[in-house]
């Protein structure tokens, strides 16, 4: 086998200088390259005034499956293959993962131009925590699996990050205070690294009402994982063992409250103790 290889071209999401010196490389070195859309790839290559030298081929949903073993095919005969989507990084929910699996069962060689993602980027500016995070792709478009999908969440930890369509954004916001209360924190990204971009931050509630007004552009939405829920029974236990060393029980309760900041108020442990002793 020869040096062939397919390379993952991460692309700018809305300012072609966010474009890595990498990716320009590949753009005018590559042997072939797969374009999400020829016209934008053709457009982006303009604006960062490089010559494509390779021959350029269309690299969509519906004509990946087609498209796979012929440029599997190429790279083991040697030639690099640059595979682009519109924006972002290849394959995070966009066309190929076909691709970079039969590379991977083909024994060629993978590798990636990182570069600009919607999702991180998103994440970074959210303002919520970004420690641990989960991406679940686009919302489903049907109401039914979206609710579905969203009751999934509710108990979900992390923070997780979707993209949605402006045009059904209010309806997957409202859905989303159904499943989720209209209290959980989320922020909705449009247009990210764009000259119209924008952040909104709030609750869920105030996300939906504010969507209700129309809203354009590329969407990522953030959203804030769960709180945890309290264990009154455990809860109880220590407060009971804290008036057995006879502290009274409005004081242990409010000490135990303290330690545990997911418990949402002190009356709440207050009445689980008075119930436990009746």
């Amino acid at each position: 086998m020869s040096g062939g290889r397919l390379l993952l071209g991460a692309t700018p999401l809305g300012q072609p200088s966010d474009a890595s010196p990498r990716l320009i490389a590949a753009l005018g070195s590559a042997d072939v390259v797969a374009a999400e859309d020829t016209r934008r790839l053709r457009t982006l290559a303009k604006a960062l005034d490089v010559h494509i030298a390779g021959r350029v081929v269309s690299f969509f949903d519906q004509n990946e499956p087609a498209r796979v073993t012929a440029l599997v095919a190429e790279i083991i005969a040697g030639a690099t293959v640059l595979l682009v989507s519109d924006a972002g990084m290849p394959v995070i929910s966009d066309p190929g993962h076909r691709l970079v699996t039969a590379c991977v069962d083909a024994g060629v060689p993978v590798t990636c131009l990182p570069g600009p993602s919607a999702v991180i980027a998103a994440l970074a500016v959210s303002g919520l925590p970004s420690d641990k995070f989960c991406f679940e792709g686009f919302a489903p478009r049907k109401q039914s699996a979206r609710r579905s999908w969203l009751a999934s969440l509710a108990e979900e930890r992390r923070t997780c990050v979707f993209f949605e369509s402006p045009r059904r954004l209010a309806n997957c916001l409202h859905d989303a205070v159904d499943q989720l209360g209209g209290a959980r924190r989320a922020a909705v990204c449009r247009e990210l690294t764009k000259v119209h971009e924008e952040v909104v931050r709030g609750s869920l509630e105030e996300l939906a009402k504010w969507a209700d007004d129309g809203v354009l552009g590329e969407i990522t939405v953030v959203l804030a994982g769960a709180a945890p829920q309290a264990d009154l029974p455990a809860l109880v236990g220590e407060v009971n063992e804290l008036t057995h060393q006879g502290i009274r029980v409005k004081d242990a309760c409010s000490q135990v409250a303290a330690a545990h900041p997911e418990l949402r108020s002190r009356r709440e442990l207050y009445d689980a103790v008075v119930r436990s002793r009746s």
